[in-house]
């Protein structure tokens, strides 16, 4: 993709704050134009323990980026005897985006954690913008996902509320949004650390809500 307006689109992808944790989310299809590239794309990272990324736009670009965030907290991590917090790898990231201003990463990103502050979510824009909320959806999918969250999104849920949620606002992109699709990934990031839901839960409490 070569236009700026196809690079922010293809894709949803999101990030909510827990009293617990931090819930992130994406759907698997990667698209070219009006053609359905790849099923199973990866678009939701563990960058550390404390820390995911969600990515959306050139596929390159993303990976890339994931690749350099993890390898700079890792050692951050070794250096410094501790986790990065969230903010500064919010910083970190902007900083590498904003850096490439000339060359950009094609690239809408949402990172998110938990440190001793307490539970965060960025939206990262391309020329290195960080803005802190408490759920972002980035994508062509995003605006139904805000439909869901504007509605039912409260301050103070669970982890295990905004994984439902989540899975919620993602159903609803992809039932509208022909760029997202194929298949759900799920992640909860607490005290304990980061854990993936696997294909069974994710049917689970899809039918649990009836959306399966």
């Amino acid at each position: 993709m070569t236009d700026i307006e196809e690079v922010k689109k293809g894709t949803t992808t999101i990030g909510l704050v827990c009293k617990d944790g931090v819930v992130m989310a994406t759907e698997m299809r990667a698209t070219m134009g009006t053609l359905i590239a790849h099923k199973t794309t990866q678009k939701l990272f563990r960058i550390d323990d404390n820390l995911g990324l969600t990515v959306a736009g050139v596929v390159g670009d993303a990976q890339t980026l994931a690749r350099y965030i993890t390898a700079e907290v890792e050692l951050y991590k070794l250096k410094r005897g501790q986790p990065m917090t969230v903010k500064s790898a919010a910083t970190l990231t902007s900083n590498i985006l904003a850096g490439s201003r000339f060359y950009p990463y094609w690239v809408g990103l949402i990172l998110g954690g938990v440190d001793r502050e307490g539970n965060h979510v960025y939206a990262l824009d391309m020329v290195g913008g960080a803005i802190p909320d408490d759920y972002v959806t980035t994508g062509s999918g995003s605006p139904y996902v805000y439909g869901v969250l504007e509605d039912h999104y409260e301050k103070g849920l669970g982890v295990s509320e905004g994984l439902d949620l989540t899975l919620r606002g993602l159903h609803a992109a992809m039932k509208r949004d022909a760029a997202s699709g194929d298949g759900y990934a799920v992640a909860s990031i607490t005290k304990d650390g980061f854990v993936s839901l696997d294909e069974k839960e994710i049917q689970k409490r899809l039918s649990k809500m009836k959306l399966a």
